[in-house]
């Protein structure tokens, strides 16, 4: 049983507009200039998130001519969604343990 949790993952969607991103490439494959209409945010920064979410390997680009379009890797939320499970049901099995004070 896993128990522990992949936490450059979580630093990476713990920022708030990264987490906005996945949840909006979640319902459908954007670009850009969707993301920016979307979020309100600036272009350069944007592309900075888009980029450290590239690098965790959360998101995937699809070239479509001048433009980039990014896409959810379903497979990198099922993992971390499955070590929160793990992590969930070793406190379930953990409730009586008790360890004694010195």
């Amino acid at each position: 049983m896993m128990t522990s949790v992949d936490t450059d993952l979580i630093r990476v969607l713990a920022d708030p507009l990264r987490l906005q991103i996945v949840t909006l490439l979640a319902k459908e494959t954007l670009c850009t200039t969707h993301l920016v209409e979307e979020t309100g945010a600036r272009q350069t920064n944007l592309s900075n998130h888009l980029r450290v979410l590239r690098e965790a390997g959360v998101v995937e680009t699809e070239p479509c001519g001048r433009f980039t379009y990014y896409k959810v890797r379903p497979d990198v939320i099922d993992r971390l969604a499955g070590q929160f499970a793990d992590l969930a049901e070793s406190a379930r099995t953990a409730a009586d343990n008790k360890r004694a004070c010195p």
